[in-house]
């Protein structure tokens, strides 16, 4: 089961350069199509389900508008 992930844009920092689209390795970032930030940017967003919390967004974002959260696997307890 591939790790599970979640994106939070900053939209104040956002302003829809597409780095993190391009650099997606799940396709799962897009940019918002009916939504603009106070800069008049169309920002950054999840589109579909399936981000892992690689954190490549995060790192290509040149604004740091992206912060990164993964999913920890719960160990199952012996003899649960």
């Amino acid at each position: 089961m591939p790790p599970k992930g979640r994106i939070e844009v900053n939209e104040k920092y956002c302003k829809a350069c597409g780095l993190c689209v391009e650099e997606c390795p799940q396709e799962v970032i897009g940019l918002a199509a009916n939504r603009i930030n106070a800069k008049g940017y169309h920002p950054a967003e999840l589109i579909n389900a399936g981000c892992t919390g690689c954190g490549i967004c995060a790192i290509v974002c040149p604004e740091a508008a992206i912060a990164v959260y993964r999913e920890i696997a719960k160990v199952k307890e012996p003899g649960a």
